[in-house]
Formats: structure tokens, C-alpha cells, sequence
């Protein structure tokens, strides 16, 4: 519980700060999945339910290998 608290105020500083992005990044990346699941739908011919699997699923599993390029590409940088 002792936790929770500084996240909660490092989060309401974060959105203070940054709203106008913090809210353009919500409404864009309901517009991502919205368009991938569409995507999917129309040229695969999958059901809403596999679409939209793919629309969560994938924009995650992209964070996570954009995550360790950049890792790679940082740890490559500090060396030359």
C-alpha cells in the first residue's frame, strides 16, 4: 500500500505535465487497434474476436522487441 502512492502522484504529475500526449497517445492507440482489427477482418476474413486478438496482442509484442532493440542499440552506442 505504502507503494501505491508516490506511483499514484508520479502518474497525476506525468498526465499534469503531459496531458495533451498522454491523451493524443490513448486516442491513437484506440484508433491502431481499432484499424488492425479492421485489417484483419477484411483481408484474412478472421471474426471480431480473432481481429481483435491480434490488434492487443500484436502492438504488445511489438513494444516488447522494440524494447530490446533499443536496449541493443544503446548498450552498441555506449561503446563506440
Amino acid at each position: 500500500m505504502l507503494i501505491i502512492k508516490p506511483v499514484m502522484v508520479k502518474i497525476k504529475n506525468i498526465y499534469k505535465n503531459q496531458s495533451g500526449s498522454v491523451i493524443r497517445t490513448i486516442v491513437y492507440t484506440i484508433g491502431h487497434m481499432f484499424i488492425a482489427a479492421s485489417c484483419v477482418m477484411y483481408f484474412t476474413g478472421a471474426n471480431i474476436y480473432e481481429s481483435l486478438t491480434d490488434a492487443l496482442v500484436e502492438p504488445i509484442l511489438n513494444g516488447f522487441w522494440y524494447y530490446l532493440l533499443d536496449r541493443f542499440w544503446v548498450s552498441k552506442n555506449k561503446l563506440t
